[in-house]
């Protein structure tokens, strides 16, 4: 079988692998992109579900490197919907005359790596095989659908959908009882457009999330003008914030105002809107006396928001402290649970039992449904590493390494792993921060160290045992000292039975982690073992 020669191979054609293909370009390097999608964009190809958004604002989520682009794009919107940012995708990527090294519909199933050769061996679902050098995950954090196995959902009757799965040409709810599992994030963009079109909709929760309202809305020519002329400015300050964020940080602890003073603070934070709440004081998610404050202040809110008490509560997260889980934002989420045609079904106290051909069984009590949508989310940060066969030295695999929990150096590469490179992986800030500055930072220092590599005829690269440790403690140990961990959530892997609990990205800010590894490259890559090219000793 013919096997195409690359010096890179990368898997996936979202932000960071279209990303990593233009340096693959500038480096001189041939590169190719294997994508499962028919098109580009990667977790916004795949997420097309109604009312689709970014959570982080649209003037900041976007690449910095293209300065022209940056200038001459136009964002409509405070946050731009699922289908403005895959135009956005697809006109870099034609931009940059990337498209002929993107091969799409094809999945990678095996990526092994050849001891002898210092080389990987990938191979597609399509039949394909490829040699590279330099193998690049560029897989997303959010790109492996969590479906939960349901008894009897082969029986259901109707329709069913995935939102992380939806089909390209819409699905149509007029005149449909329809019933969507999960109140997440998705959950919580998809609920109100879902209600102004279903003839009733059923809202099944097992755990309310906190949410902040978007207060989203055209980008007037005039705060367009200055966003694009304080851009230099603000992308500096995002590149070394805790959360890749341009906004100021939090200085001040919820422990240190009066009541009233702090009740004006948490106003004008929510008047913000979205995640300029979380920096309304610097230790609400280190103190739980700080942290309890901000409950109490949004469940205020929520109760405002909510005509039935009941309701309200119900809609009011008691069981974990706020920010711990992806914090949501939302476009009147709480007030479609006031309309006629909308329930909510808490499967908390009475789980759900089973689908049956006409609905859902929750107890005794059966639901009856046209269509299900299932909004339980992803299997994050691993799933879709873990779902592609990967042999490092001595047939290795990635599955045994991290059977008991995800271990890398840096959340980049993995011990025993040389020449493969894990943007964004678990140990490093990813789903905490703002997704477009880690990406640029990770392809930055990667294709950086890939440059540094061939200037300096090495074969391989891959982190000591020792420093891989050293970075997996550090990581536990910061996330030790915040609140994160008194929750069940996806950043544990708590929403995927028999997923080993570990906390998965790093807590220690992005500005932090930016300097320690400018560090660890400026001391001549410490930690990672380097092999001259034609044998010798690792450097």
């Amino acid at each position: 079988m013919k096997t195409t020669n690359l010096d890179v191979i990368i898997v996936g054609a979202g932000f960071s692998g279209i990303y990593m293909l233009h340096k693959c370009r500038t480096l001189g390097l041939s590169g190719r992109i294997i994508e499962a999608g028919t098109d580009v964009g990667g977790t916004w190809y795949w997420n097309r579900y109604p009312g689709a958004r970014c959570d982080v604002e649209s003037m900041t989520y976007s690449y910095s490197f293209l300065k022209d682009l940056e200038q001459e794009w136009r964002w409509p919107e405070r946050y731009a919907v699922q289908s403005e940012i895959l135009r956005y995708i697809n006109h870099v990527v034609d931009r940059l005359d990337l498209r002929d090294d993107i091969q799409v519909e094809s999945r990678v199933t095996e990526a092994v790596f050849d001891d002898t050769t210092n080389r990987w061996a990938v191979a597609t679902d399509a039949g394909d095989r490829f040699s590279a050098k330099y193998c690049i995950m560029a897989t997303g954090c959010l790109s492996t659908p969590n479906l939960p196995q349901f008894k009897g959902l082969d029986q259901f009757e109707g329709d069913w959908y995935h939102t992380g799965f939806w089909p390209k040409e819409g699905v149509d709810f007029v005149s449909k009882r329809v019933g969507i599992v999960g109140t997440g994030s998705t959950g919580i963009q998809s609920i109100p457009i879902m209600a102004e079109q279903a003839d009733h909709l059923t809202v099944f929760q097992r755990t309310p999330n906190f949410s902040i309202p978007a207060w989203n809305g055209p980008i007037s020519d005039d705060a367009d003008r200055a966003w694009k002329k304080a851009y230099p400015e603000l992308r500096a300050r995002a590149r070394v914030s805790p959360v890749g964020s341009p906004f100021e940080s939090p200085e001040i602890s919820a422990l240190e105002v009066s009541d009233a003073e702090r009740e004006e603070i948490f106003e004008t934070r929510w008047q913000q809107g979205a995640f300029n709440f979380l920096a309304a004081f610097s230790d609400l998610l280190s103190s739980k006396e700080a942290n309890q404050y901000a409950i109490d202040f949004v469940h205020r809110k929520i109760r405002e928001r909510v005509n039935d008490p009941d309701i309200a509560e119900l809609l009011c997260p008691k069981d974990h402290p706020f920010g711990t889980k992806r914090l949501c934002v939302d476009t009147n989420y709480y007030e479609t649970y006031n309309r006629d045609n909308v329930d909510l079904i808490d499967v908390r106290t009475t789980p759900i039992k089973e689908i049956v051909p006409t609905g859902i069984l929750v107890g005794e009590t059966t639901y009856p449904l046209d269509v299900i949508v299932f909004a339980t989310g992803f299997d994050a940060m691993t799933g879709a590493l873990m779902n592609i066969d990967i042999r490092g030295r001595g047939g290795m695999a990635f599955r045994d390494k991290w059977a008991d929990g995800p271990s890398s150096y840096l959340g980049i590469a993995v011990a025993g792993f040389p020449n493969l490179f894990t943007v964004t992986g678990p140990g490093s800030p990813s789903v905490l921060s703002n997704m477009m500055v880690s990406i640029e930072q990770h392809i930055d220092w990667i294709s950086d160290c890939i440059a540094h590599l061939e200037a300096a005829s090495m074969a391989t690269i891959e982190p000591e045992q020792d420093a891989e440790d050293t970075w997996m403690a550090h990581v536990n140990q910061v996330a030790s000292e915040f609140l994160y961990e008194d929750s069940n959530t996806w950043y544990l892997g708590a929403n995927i039975p028999g997923k080993p609990r570990v906390f998965l990205p790093y807590v220690g800010g992005v500005g932090h982690y930016r300097e320690v590894c400018d560090d660890v490259a400026a001391k001549g890559y410490e930690g990672f073992a380097l092999t001259p090219a034609g044998g010798g000793s690792p450097a």
